[in-house]
């Protein structure tokens, strides 16, 4: 299959993938043992996550290139196949039904949305086919009820695990130890609550305030006066970049500015849309491709920047966190298909309790183990955190914000 141009429509995009699946045999059934050496994936391509889904297939085509440049697996290509959901549960099951089907790739690949990826949970387990997170955070997503996951993996954060980091990250800023909880109104912000209020009562203190918004909410004055009457100095934020931004013009026009800190569904586009009123906000991820980068990262990212023309600098990669874990979660997909030894979807899951590779991200050693828990590859000890400072995402030691707040 032909590499899909940077920024293809949707319709461009659904048929290149039609065209593949007829190329390997369309209708394939969900039960082969034999799956085709691909990597189906249901990203956010179009719409207002559409450099959510960028950020994902600037390192996953990166990596299979190199992965290719190699000699493939099992002396085959590595092949990409990518549809558009547009961030919508429903499009990313019927993303999964192609991929799973007709494709029949040996894994799926899923997006940014935690609500896109719950509702795969039955699909995914009804055609036994392998998928791969490498934004989502959800805790839902890996750690299903009656500890029923078999096929979802993950290399990215986990909103259980997040939360304490954030909690810690909290109380080292609050003056007061007033501190509140910002979150949307999704799967994933909702999801955060239980996670957050458990992080706080095993720190023996209590939210100050619990707020929620409405995606595409241009005005939180309320929610704001709110927390300011009840003193709050520091907010837990669990968004993306536009309600994000709209949170600090909303604290710029009534002059209320407590310390934000952020799960990572803010990204390198918030400092763009939020200007100067970002400078401070900390945010916890994974990566950052700006700053001092180690040689083998600056590597890649000289190869992205060669194949994306539009990616010119590291500013230019809106989830940062979001492309590393994607480039090491492509790397452990070709590890595991190796380990298995052939193109089966079973094989390929016990494969990957064996795979041990070292990532720009973290050293998967291993990437993941037989209980649920530990279908999450990224532990906490690899989570950072990072700051916005004068239009950059930095690791938080190379800017001002560094020190706990002392007022």
């Amino acid at each position: 299959m032909s590499r899909i141009p940077p920024f293809a429509p949707r319709r461009a995009l659904l048929g290149l993938g039609v065209l593949a699946g007829l190329a390997l045999g369309a209708a394939a059934p969900a039960a082969a043992q034999r799956a085709q050496p691909c990597i189906g994936a249901s990203w956010e391509l179009t719409g207002p996550l559409a450099h959510t889904g960028l950020s994902i297939r600037i390192a996953v085509e990166t990596a299979i290139e190199e992965i290719n440049a190699a000699g493939g697996v099992l002396g085959q290509p590595l092949r990409l196949i990518a549809y558009d959901d547009q961030g919508e549960p429903a499009r990313a099951v019927d993303n999964a039904r192609r991929i799973g089907e007709r494709d029949n790739c040996i894994v799926m690949m899923g997006g940014f949305r935690t609500p896109n990826a719950i509702a795969l949970r039955e699909p995914l387990d009804e055609m036994g086919l392998p998928w791969m997170g490498v934004i989502s955070a959800g805790t839902g997503v890996i750690e299903h009820p009656n500890n029923a996951n078999r096929w979802m993996f993950r290399v990215s954060m986990k909103d259980r695990w997040v939360a304490p980091f954030l909690v810690d990250a909290a109380r080292a800023r609050s003056a007061s130890g007033r501190i509140a909880l910002v979150y949307e109104g999704t799967a994933w912000g909702q999801g955060a609550v239980p996670d957050v209020t458990a992080a706080m009562r095993a720190a023996n203190i209590s939210l100050a305030g619990q707020e929620t918004f409405n995606i595409a909410d241009t005005d939180m004055s309320a929610q704001l006066i709110r927390l300011r009457d009840a003193g709050v100095d520091t907010i837990i934020f669990y968004g993306v970049d536009r309600e994000a931004t709209n949170l600090l013009r909303s604290m710029d026009r009534l002059g209320y500015r407590p310390q934000i800190v952020s799960a990572w569904g803010v990204g390198v586009q918030f400092a763009q849309t939020a200007g100067p009123l970002a400078n401070g906000v900390i945010v916890a991820g994974t990566y950052t491709w700006m700053g001092e980068l180690p040689p083998r990262a600056a590597g890649v990212l000289q190869r992205i920047q060669a194949r994306f023309p539009q990616i010119r600098t590291a500013a230019d990669i809106p989830l940062p966190s979001g492309t590393a874990n994607a480039y090491d979660a492509t790397f452990i997909i070709a590890e595991a298909i190796k380990l298995a030894g052939r193109f089966d979807r079973e094989a390929f899951r016990e494969a990957l309790f064996r795979v041990n590779y070292q990532g720009i991200v973290a050293n998967y050693a291993p990437a993941f183990e037989r209980r649920q828990e530990r279908h999450d590859a990224i532990q906490a000890s690899a989570y950072q955190l990072f700051a916005f400072h004068d239009g950059q995402l930095l690791p938080i030691a190379q800017t001002p914000y560094g020190r706990a707040r002392t007022n």
